[in-house]
C-alpha cells in the first residue's frame, strides 16, 4: 500500500485531497456522493462575520470547458456556522479547512479570531475579496496590501493560515513572496480568474455581475504553470488547484511542486471527484511502484 499521507504546517493530513472552497458548501449535500472520511480535509465555503447575501441574479453560467461564477460569497456568517457546520464536519475523521473572507481587515481577524478557540484545523485567507477601504482592489493584487494582511491576520490566529492568492495579477511569484514575507503557513493557488460572457440573444451580460470567476478544466493549464512557479519561488508548501477534474490533473499539480491538491468545479459534473481522483492516484503510485506521494510532490524541475 503507497504512503499517502502529507503533512502541511505541522497538520497531517491522510492524503492530498481536498474540496475547493465554494464548490462544496461543508460536505452536507455531497455526503451521499462522498464518504468524508476519505478526504484528506474538506475546505468549506467562505464564512464572513456577519450574513452576506452575495450578488444579484443570474449569477452562473457555463462557458466552454468551465463556468463563471459571481455568487459574491454569499454565506450565513460566522455565528451559524460555528453552531451548524462546525459540528457537522467533527462526525467525520478528516481535517477541517475553514475559508475566510471580508471586506476589511478588521473583518477577517474578527473571523479569525471567532474561530481560535473552535475544533478546525486550518484557515484559508480569500485575499480575493475587494478590499472596501483601497477603493475595491482585491488584498490579494497587491503585494503590499497582502504581506499587511497576512501579517495582522496571523497575530490573531491560533491554527496555520493559508493564502488564496488571486491568479489576476502580473506576477504570481511576487504575490507568494508577499505572503511569505507576511508569515503565511501555507500558499493555495489559483483562484479563479476574472472572465465575461455575453448572451448575444437578449443583448446583455450572461450574469448581472457582468464580470465573473472563471474556473474549471479551461483554466488547468495556467494554474499549474503558476503552481510551478511558486513552487520555485518560496520555500512555503503549496495547495494547488484550478481545473483539477481527474487524477492525471492532480498528478500534474503534484509533480509541478503541490503538497497537495483542492477539487472545485469538478463536483458540480461530477459528484464523486474527489474520491475518483483519490483512488486514481493510489492506482497511478500502485501501477508504477512509487511507495510515497512525496517521490512525486515537485519532481518536475
Amino acid at each position: 500500500m503507497s504512503k499517502m499521507g502529507i503533512t502541511l504546517a505541522g497538520v497531517e493530513w491522510k492524503n492530498p485531497v481536498t474540496t475547493a472552497s465554494g464548490t462544496f458548501g461543508s460536505g452536507m449535500e455531497y455526503a451521499e456522493f462522498v464518504d468524508l472520511n476519505h478526504l484528506g480535509a474538506v475546505t468549506t465555503k467562505g464564512v464572513a462575520s456577519i450574513p452576506w447575501p452575495g450578488n444579484p441574479t443570474p449569477r452562473i453560467t457555463e462557458t466552454n470547458s468551465g463556468m463563471l461564477n459571481a455568487i459574491g460569497l454569499q454565506n450565513p456568517g460566522i455565528d451559524v456556522f460555528c453552531q451548524r457546520d462546525i459540528p457537522y464536519l467533527k462526525q467525520f475523521d478528516t481535517r477541517i479547512i475553514v475559508n475566510v473572507c471580508g471586506k476589511t481587515t478588521e473583518d477577517y481577524c474578527a473571523v479569525v479570531e471567532r474561530l481560535a478557540n473552535e475544533p478546525v484545523d486550518m484557515l484559508e485567507i480569500n485575499v480575493s475579496c475587494p478590499n472596501v477601504k483601497e477603493g475595491g482592489i482585491a488584498f490579494g493584487q497587491n503585494p503590499d496590501a497582502l504581506e499587511a494582511i497576512t501579517k495582522e491576520v496571523k497575530k490573531h490566529a491560533r491554527q496555520p493560515i493559508i493564502m488564496k492568492l488571486s491568479p489576476n495579477v502580473t506576477d504570481i511569484t511576487e504575490m507568494a513572496k508577499a505572503a511569505e514575507a507576511g508569515g503565511a503557513d501555507v500558499i493555495s493557488l489559483i483562484n479563479t480568474l476574472t472572465g465575461m460572457k455575453i448572451d448575444i440573444n437578449r443583448r446583455t451580460f450572461a450574469i448581472a455581475n457582468k464580470t465573473g470567476g472563471m474556473s474549471g478544466p479551461a483554466v488547468k493549464p495556467v494554474a499549474v504553470r503558476m503552481v510551478y512557479q511558486v513552487a520555485n519561488a518560496v520555500k512555503l508548501p503549496i495547495i494547488g488547484m484550478g481545473g483539477i477534474a481527474t487524477a492525471e490533473d492532480a498528478l500534474e499539480f503534484i509533480m509541478a511542486g503541490a503538497t497537495a491538491v483542492s477539487v472545485g468545479t469538478a463536483n458540480f459534473f461530477n459528484p464523486c471527484a474527489t474520491q475518483d481522483i483519490l483512488d486514481g492516484i493510489e492506482a497511478f503510485m500502485k501501477e508504477k511502484h512509487i511507495e510515497d506521494i512525496h517521490e512525486l510532490i515537485g519532481c518536475v524541475k
